[in-house]
């Protein structure tokens, strides 16, 4: 977003957020600075200051937005196999959103927006498991979620560390698929 003339109308905020997921993407979340966002949009250093108060005020709009993204990614999925197929889709193309989100400590973890976009993301995957059919077992949705979050969250998570082995493959959406289809079997 940076240009030779600097910024001069629109939504500033969203250029903003766009700046930063850039910067993240390139060095990290550690590695953002509000200073440099401001060069990046071509705006005064007081500008992002302006508009999120701080760096844990940016990266606290940044989790709102990829809670909110990952919400609508599972909710677009059919079912739990393609919701968490979705969930690795999210992690690997909104990596920036991804790393801040599951960071509490980087942004203001008890900010309403945060908790009603976390919530959103966590209801659209408990309407996953939900549709799962039964085997006759005391049904446990909480604890299904769990397993079912955790086995998307850890696999997305060592893909985007590029822990997994070679076999894995280079697709990460087809490599997940195979992984999560264990779940059913």
């Amino acid at each position: 977003m940076t240009g030779q003339r600097g910024y001069h109308h629109g939504d500033l905020r969203r250029v903003l957020l766009v700046a930063a997921v850039e910067a993240i993407t390139e060095a990290g979340p550690a590695a953002l600075s509000l200073r440099d966002l401001a060069r990046r949009a071509g705006v005064s250093h007081a500008a992002p200051a302006h508009h999120f108060g701080d760096k844990a005020g940016l990266l606290t709009a940044l989790a709102v937005e990829g809670f909110d993204l990952l919400a609508g990614a599972l909710r677009e999925a059919g079912d739990l196999l393609d919701a968490g197929v979705a969930y690795v889709r999210f992690a690997v193309g909104h990596r920036a959103h991804f790393e801040v989100m599951f960071r509490p400590e980087l942004y203001r973890r008890d900010d309403p927006e945060v908790a009603a976009a976390r919530e959103r993301a966590g209801a659209a995957l408990r309407a996953g498991v939900a549709a799962l059919p039964r085997d006759g077992t005391d049904p446990d949705p909480e604890a299904d979620a769990l397993a079912a979050w955790s086995i998307v969250h850890g696999f997305a998570t060592l893909w985007l560390a590029g822990t997994l082995p070679p076999r894995t493959g280079p697709d990460p959406e087809t490599a997940a698929r195979n992984v999560i289809r264990r779940l059913f079997d």
